[in-house]
């Protein structure tokens, strides 16, 4: 026996069919699904709920986000040093992507959750607000409360060049494997074709920076490069900000798994990006910023290119320049921290590595319920980490554990922009490279060795 769930949206009706099991307990989900009793065994329930609350992630468009307290109450001033280029209410963002190109009725390009063999390069410009200045913008980007909401809407989309299909053709000759020249030439010159991209827009800004975001589950194209654009602007709009965006977003029962399934078909085309990125000379440094999944995305991507690099006798941090390896409300288990970034000695690779968690991350609790997880490592807080995971922790100079405990919302999985204290010390880290603690400017509370805390009102730093 099954029972049918039906969500309505657009007028369209999708159906989502889960097994009865005998003496489950009836229960009820409010909100975009309405109201329904719905009778399912606590594994159905709690992976109908996790489905639910990380698929409120995605959203056709939004206001910008809360200004950091670093502005608002701190008395910094984001923009003065801004140039002229960047003095705009549009923003121009790079981004990569194996998302699959599609067009809509009108022919606007756009991408969706299906996967590319192919990975493309292009520029998304996002527009904030509709008719206010840049001046209007700059002043209510340094206050609490703001004249207008300021909505951000994904302007256009342009793609300026594709690299071939992977797997490249190839032969086996003598017990090594031979590449088709072809399509080695055609990657040579599309590589080129970013190269030459990413220098015009690095002659743009007087830091020498790409700072790259990946985002998590379910989140569509436009999302991801929300949270970018706004995240790059108040960090004074200072580097390259690069979207890398995968095919994640399909929603639906099967979305989380598909999701999942999509992190591990990207992870050859992140590399090949970050294998690009260190090819670029007048690249100074690399800030590396993953959110939820893409956290997973991005530790095995740095993984295999730290081992990569390690087995050819080069030092991981000398090739791929990576000042800050950032993973937001990471959504994976708590020992895969030890295995992937300290055991496999990954601390190595970056300068920095920072954590931001949560005990009141909502999305990550169904998950560690879903999975079974002795804690997602996206809700690490103060003695609730397992011994062995302290002990390696505390003996990672730069691995830092950041608790927040600010509140959070409903959901509270995407607080690192969403709140003005988490969001103010993201920018400390990325734009001050500032390392934890208040002898360095970045008065967090000290917990556990290598475990900071931060609360509702941070930072508390006085003007400059």
């Amino acid at each position: 026996m099954e029972i049918d769930i039906y969500k309505l949206q657009n007028e369209n009706v999708a159906l989502l069919r889960f097994p009865m099991v005998q003496g489950a307990r009836p229960f009820t989900i409010t909100g975009f699904w309405g109201i329904q009793p719905i009778a399912a065994s606590p594994l159905v329930r709690v992976a109908f709920l996790l489905l639910y609350v990380l698929g409120l992630a995605g959203c056709a468009g939004r206001p910008l986000m809360p200004t950091p307290n670093l502005y608002a109450s701190a008395g910094r001033e984001p923009f003065t040093a801004v140039g002229a280029d960047q003095r705009s209410t549009r923003i121009d963002l790079l981004y990569v992507t194996d998302r699959a190109p599609e067009r809509d009725e009108q022919g606007n390009l756009g991408y969706g959750h299906e996967r590319s063999r192919s990975m493309a390069f292009g520029s998304a410009t996002i527009q904030i607000g509709e008719e206010g200045t840049w001046e209007a913008l700059a002043r209510d980007s340094g206050r609490h409360k703001r004249s207008e909401p300021w909505d951000l809407q994904l302007d256009s989309v342009r793609e300026l060049g594709r690299f071939p299909p992977t797997p490249l053709p190839f032969t086996i000759e003598d017990g090594r494997v031979v590449r088709d020249a072809s399509s080695l030439q055609v990657q040579a010159h599309t590589e080129e074709a970013l190269r030459s991209e990413i220098v015009r827009r690095l002659s743009m800004t007087p830091e020498k920076e790409v700072i790259v975001y990946v985002h998590g589950y379910n989140n569509d194209f436009d999302d991801a490069a929300f949270t970018l654009a706004e995240l790059w602007h108040f960090a004074g709009r200072e580097g390259v900000p690069l979207l890398y965006t995968w095919p994640a977003g399909r929603g639906g029962l099967t979305g989380y798994a598909y999701d999942r399934e999509s992190g591990e078909f990207t992870i050859f085309h992140l590399k090949q990006l970050l294998r690009a990125l260190s090819r670029v000379p007048e690249i100074e440094r690399i800030h590396l910023l993953a959110h939820s999944r893409g956290s997973d995305v991005t530790l095995s991507a740095v993984r295999e290119l730290a081992i990569e690099a390690r087995a050819s006798g080069v030092d991981p941090r000398t090739r791929y320049r990576i000042a800050n390896l950032i993973l937001a409300a990471p959504d994976m288990d708590v020992e895969v921290l030890g295995q992937r970034v300290i055991a496999e000695g990954m601390g190595a690779g970056p300068d920095l590595v920072t954590i931001y968690a949560s005990r009141g991350d909502r999305a990550l609790g169904l998950a560690e319920k879903l999975f079974g997880s002795v804690m997602r490592l996206g809700r690490a807080r103060e003695g609730s980490l397992p011994p062995d995971i302290v002990n390696l922790v505390e003996k990672a100079v730069n691995v830092s554990v950041v608790e927040s405990r600010v509140r959070t919302g409903l959901i509270g999985h995407g607080y690192f922009h969403s709140d003005p204290a988490a969001s103010s010390d993201l920018i400390l880290v990325i734009r001050d490279r500032r390392r934890p603690g208040a002898e360095h400017g970045r008065p967090l509370k000290p917990a556990e060795t290598n475990l900071w805390v931060l609360e509702d009102g941070y930072p508390a730093l006085p003007k400059p």
